[in-house]
């Protein structure tokens, strides 16, 4: 019985992340570093500021300096990101007939607050998560469980009772340490790569999941 949807942000609610992979690039730069961008979005996709930071410099830096840096960072990527801002398409839409059935909604992201309050902002959905966990609370990145194990906690809802919809393979596994089943948003990554005993289905957008009435086949716990 389903209680509860959690999403991650970055790829999964928002089509962001060629504009996240841009300001990698606009950043390491500034810093004298040629990077492998593919390597460093499989490395850092998922993870929390400080997590990514330490992995892009690769030493151990005090959590000041790291917030510093991941601030900079995220600066510029919402000021490419901004001007052609994009949700997954129907995300809204799911996330709103979610509710009318009954099923709580909560984010579970390792992004911070302010690109949080940003993405908030840009989608302005009427009605707000019930729950939402970000990657600056303390907690480990993913492929830890802890950010949609600390949403479900929030929402009262046991872990098997939560979906998890993810557009990342550290995400994808995440969700299976949680023990939630998942459903893989490939928005920037293949089925293949997002594959898993516990995913339900693969989907470029909200909008296959609509015509496929997803929702109206899932066995609801009632409120």
């Amino acid at each position: 019985m389903i209680a509860a949807l959690i999403f991650d942000m970055d790829g999964t609610m928002v089509d962001s992340m060629p504009w996240h992979a841009q300001s990698w690039v606009a950043f390491t730069r500034r810093y004298g570093m040629e990077v492998d961008l593919p390597d460093l979005m499989r490395r850092t996709n998922g993870r929390n500021g400080l997590e990514c930071m330490r992995e892009i410099f690769q030493r151990d830096m005090p959590d000041e300096e790291a917030r510093a840096l991941i601030h900079e960072k995220e600066v510029i990527y919402r000021s490419l990101f901004a001007p052609v801002f994009t949700e997954v398409q129907g995300f809204r839409s799911f996330a709103a007939h979610a509710r009318t059935r009954g099923l709580k909604v909560g984010i579970g992201t390792a992004g911070d607050q302010d690109n949080i309050a940003f993405v908030l902002q840009g989608l302005a959905m009427p009605e707000p998560p019930h729950v939402i966990v970000g990657g600056d609370e303390g907690l480990p990145g993913k492929p830890d469980p802890a950010i949609f194990l600390e949403a479900a906690r929030r929402m009262g809802v046991p872990p098997k009772a939560c979906i998890v919809f993810e557009d990342s393979p550290f995400g994808i596994e995440a969700a299976g340490r949680a023990g939630m089943p998942a459903v893989a948003i490939c928005s920037s990554h293949s089925a293949q790569q997002l594959a898993g005993a516990h995913v339900l289905a693969h989907v470029p957008n909200y909008t296959e999941l609509l015509h496929s009435k997803f929702l109206e086949n899932l066995h609801v716990a009632p409120a």
